[in-house]
């Protein structure tokens, strides 16, 4: 999954990009709102990350020209402790969530791992992917795996990009929109990489686990009834 982080606190803003890194997210960093706004439109987002107190545009002004340029991702915005009125205004502009500050890291990851599952639908942080292949069971807030009960090591690439297949389950997901959302914006993408990752990953779960569509991407089966 890949997030923005708009934050124009420097210390701050690396505090968050590790943490976020840590949980296996994807981290692109925007240190005001004209860059942010930018970003925000241009870029697919899995989930934003927005203080409301930036230079050259504050947050509120951004996240009210996404959502007004039909831009649905979650955010996530970040205000002062007692600016009560900061968190309605940020609500009522669209934001799915807020914290105050000063804010534990755990908890936003888990804030922001909550907002991007229910965002595609899911109620739990398991994912169940059985089949053939057997019992594989995802724990996106563990960072796991486990097949038929047993773990399964994964490299940081190899779980976001089963991570992202599993929150789109059922639908075609092509090379370009994995590459969007598995990278950061200043990564080296290769699509072959993609194909080295998805071999590697029905090797260690299963040959049948991801399919291929021809000529339009890959996909896990949906969920049984």
């Amino acid at each position: 999954m890949r997030v923005l982080v708009v934050e124009d606190n420097a210390a701050l803003a690396a505090q968050l990009r590790a943490a976020l890194a840590e949980a296996r997210f994807a981290v692109d960093h925007a240190p005001d709102g004209e860059e942010a706004l930018f970003l925000g439109e241009t870029e697919p987002y899995d989930a934003v990350v927005l203080d409301l107190g930036l230079p050259r545009l504050d947050g509120l002004s951004v996240l009210r020209r996404w959502r007004a340029a039909g831009r649905a991702m979650p955010v996530l915005i970040l205000t002062a402790r007692a600016a009560w009125t900061e968190k309605v205004e940020g609500l009522n502009a669209g934001a799915d969530d807020y914290l105050a500050k000063p804010f534990a890291m755990g908890e936003l990851v888990a804030r922001l791992q909550a907002l991007i599952r229910r965002s595609h639908g899911l109620a739990s942080a398991a994912i169940a992917l059985d089949g053939p292949w057997g019992q594989v069971r995802l724990d996106i807030a563990a960072g796991s795996v486990t097949r038929d009960g047993a773990p399964v090591r994964l490299t940081a690439l190899e779980f976001k990009l089963l991570a992202y297949l599993a929150h789109r389950r059922g639908g075609i997901v092509s090379k370009t929109e994995l590459t969007e959302h598995l990278y950061e914006q200043d990564f080296d993408r290769d699509s072959n990489t993609l194909e080295v990752m998805v071999g590697r990953l029905r090797r260690k779960l299963g040959e049948r686990l991801i399919e291929t569509v021809r000529g339009q991407g890959y996909r896990l089966p949906a969920a049984a009834a």
